[in-house]
C-alpha cells in the first residue's frame, strides 16, 4: 500500500483537528509538524511545517495569512572595518541589546501590500519593522543594515512573499528553515490571518529548540567549568599539533 503523500497527510491532520471538537470553535487552527528540534553534534538545520485551517466567518474567500517565526534576543555587537595604513582594522561599532537571534516570514503576498507600515510596526512583521534600538549615541542606519545583512546572510533572517500556499479558502500551509546556527531557546511561532488590511484573527504557537547528545555535554562543561573546558582544548590542540609533527616528519 502506498504511504501518504505530505499534502494527504496534511489534509488528514486538519481534518482530525476540525472534528475535534471545541477546538473547531476557534476562528484559525495550527499546528506545527514539530514541537521541539534537537541540537546534535551533527546538527544542520531542520524544517518546520507550519500548517493551519480557518473555520467559520474567517473562511470567505480573499484571505491572506502570513507566518512568522521567532527566536529569542541576543545582545550583537556590529563593528565597522576601516582602513589604516593599508590593514583593516575593527572601527566604530554599535551594540544592539534586544535583536531577535532569529527572524522568518511567510506570507501568501508581500507583506507591504497587506497591511499599513503603522500596523506592520505595531506587529513587528518584517525586517523592516524589527525593532531594533542600538545602545550607543552613533545615529547611523547603516549599522541597523549591516546587522540585517549579517543574519541574512547567516539565514538567520529571512522574508518570504509567496512562502505560505493557500489550498481552497481555507486551508494553508508554510515552510520555514532552521539553519545549523540556530542558538538554543524557546521560539515562537504566529499565524496571523488577514482581511482587508486587518488581522481578523491570530494563533500562536511554542516551539523548543534544545541541544541533545554530545553537543549538549560539551555546552555545560563550557558553561560550569570554562577554566577546565579552556584547559583541555588548548591540551587537545597541542596534542594534535605534536601528532601532526610526527606523522609528517619526513
Amino acid at each position: 500500500m502506498r504511504a501518504p503523500g505530505p499534502v494527504a497527510a496534511l489534509v488528514a491532520a486538519l481534518l482530525a483537528m476540525l472534528g475535534a471538537g471545541p477546538a473547531a470553535a476557534q476562528p484559525l487552527i495550527a499546528e506545527l509538524s514539530q514541537r521541539e528540534i534537537a541540537v546534535t553534534t551533527g546538527f544542520s538545520g531542520a524544517e518546520v511545517l507550519v500548517f493551519g485551517t480557518a473555520t467559520g466567518d474567517a473562511a470567505q474567500p480573499g484571505a491572506d495569512v502570513v507566518v512568522t517565526l521567532r527566536g529569542p534576543n541576543a545582545p550583537v555587537v556590529v563593528r565597522r572595518k576601516v582602513r589604516i595604513a593599508g590593514i583593516w582594522v575593527n572601527g566604530p561599532s554599535e551594540r544592539f541589546d534586544s535583536a531577535p537571534s532569529y527572524y522568518a516570514l511567510a506570507s501568501t503576498r508581500p507583506i507591504e501590500g497587506l497591511l499599513s507600515a503603522e500596523e506592520r510596526r505595531r506587529l513587528r512583521l518584517g525586517l523592516s519593522s524589527l525593532p531594533l534600538s542600538p545602545r550607543g549615541q552613533i545615529e547611523d542606519p547603516s549599522f541597523r543594515q549591516a546587522l540585517l545583512d549579517l543574519k541574512t546572510d547567516q539565514r538567520l533572517y529571512a522574508e518570504e512573499p509567496g512562502g505560505v500556499t493557500l489550498m481552497g479558502d481555507r486551508l494553508f500551509h508554510a515552510r520555514l528553515f532552521l539553519p545549523a546556527a540556530v542558538i538554543p531557546g524557546q521560539y515562537r511561532v504566529d499565524i496571523l490571518l488577514l482581511r482587508d488590511g486587518r488581522v481578523i484573527a491570530e494563533r500562536d504557537l511554542p516551539l523548543t529548540v534544545l541541544r541533545a547528545g554530545t553537543s549538549a555535554e560539551i555546552w555545560r562543561i563550557a558553561r560550569e567549568e570554562p577554566f577546565g573546558y579552556g584547559l583541555a582544548a588548548v591540551m587537545l590542540a597541542a596534542l594534535a599539533g605534536w601528532v601532526g609533527s610526527v606523522l609528517f616528519r619526513r
